[in-house]
C-alpha cells in the first residue's frame, strides 16, 4: 500500500508538471486588415498575442516554461509592479534578446534596463509606435476613490490600448470602471480585468464595459469572481458584446501573489 501511494504522488507530480508546461492552446481573438491576432491565454493577467510576425507578451509570469512553444517576444507591455504582473524569474528565464520592453516608471524603478534589448517609459495617456507597426498607448488604471494608500493608485501604473492595423485592443492592467475606460471608442476586443478587493466586481466591470461597448470582451485577472455573472450583466443591459469566457486558471500557479 506504500508503494501505492509513492507511485501515486509521482504520478501526481508528473502530471502538474507538465500541466504547468503544457503548451498554451491559442485562438484568434480578431481579424485585422494584416492578419488575425492569436490569443494564448497563460494565466491570470498573463496573455500572449501574435499578429503579423509580432509576438507580444503581456505581463509574463508563472515561469518561462509556460511560455513554450510560442514565439519569441519582441514586445513586452508590463503594467506594473505587483508580483501576478511583474515577476522577474520568468523574465530573466525568457528570450528578451530583440523585446521592446514597454513600461511604467514604478516598473523601471523595479527592474532598470535589465530585460530586453531596449525599454520604453510610458506615462499615462502617452503613445509610441514600432518600426513594425504596433501603436501603443499608455491608459491610466487605478482604484476608486483615487487615493495615494489604494492598492492601485493613480498613475502608479498602465492599462495599454494597442493599434493592430484596423484594430484596436485595450488591456485593462489592474483597474475599477474609472472614466477613461468608460470614455474609449472603437474598441475591437477588451481584457477587462475583475476580482475584489484588489479591482472591481463582476458588477462594476459590466456596468464599465457597458459604456464603452467592445466588439469583443475577455474577462481576465478574475480569480474568485463568477464571471458568468458579468455575460449575464452585459446581456440585461442590452450591449452587443461577444462575451468569451475563457479558464485562465488552467495551468498552475508557479510564482507571483494573488492580485
Amino acid at each position: 500500500m506504500k508503494f501505492f501511494t509513492s507511485m501515486l504522488s509521482i504520478g501526481l507530480l508528473v502530471f502538474a508538471a507538465n500541466s504547468a508546461t503544457a503548451a498554451p492552446q491559442g485562438e484568434t481573438a480578431t481579424q485585422t486588415a494584416q492578419g488575425p491576432v492569436t490569443l494564448y491565454p497563460i494565466q491570470h493577467a498573463s496573455f500572449v498575442l501574435e499578429w503579423n510576425g509580432q509576438t507580444i507578451y503581456v505581463d509574463p509570469t508563472q515561469g518561462a516554461g509556460a511560455y513554450a512553444g510560442l514565439g519569441t517576444a519582441d514586445i513586452v507591455l508590463l503594467t506594473h509592479a505587483h508580483g501576478d504582473h511583474l515577476d522577474r524569474a520568468t523574465l530573466g528565464g525568457l528570450d528578451l534578446r530583440r523585446a521592446l520592453v514597454v513600461m511604467p516608471q514604478s516598473v523601471a524603478d523595479e527592474i532598470g534596463d535589465d530585460y530586453g534589448y531596449a525599454q520604453t517609459i510610458m506615462d499615462n495617456g502617452e503613445t509610441v509606435h514600432t518600426d513594425a507597426g504596433v501603436g501603443i498607448h499608455a491608459m491610466p488604471m487605478y482604484n476608486l476613490p483615487p487615493s495615494e494608500d489604494a492598492y492601485h493608485p493613480k498613475g502608479w501604473g498602465n492599462g495599454y490600448v494597442l493599434t493592430l492595423a484596423d484594430k484596436r485592443i485595450y488591456i485593462s492592467g489592474d483597474t475599477e470602471g474609472i472614466d477613461e475606460m468608460r470614455a474609449l471608442e472603437d474598441i475591437d476586443v477588451a481584457f477587462v480585468c475583475m476580482n475584489l478587493p484588489y479591482t472591481m466586481g463582476v458588477e462594476q466591470a459590466a456596468d464599465a464595459v457597458a459604456d464603452f461597448a467592445p466588439a469583443v470582451v475577455y474577462p481576465y485577472h478574475y480569480r474568485g469572481q463568477d464571471t458568468a455573472v458579468f455575460r449575464d450583466r452585459l446581456a440585461e443591459a442590452d450591449v452587443a458584446t461577444d462575451v468569451r469566457l475563457r479558464d485562465w486558471y488552467a495551468r498552475l500557479i508557479q510564482s507571483g501573489d494573488k492580485q
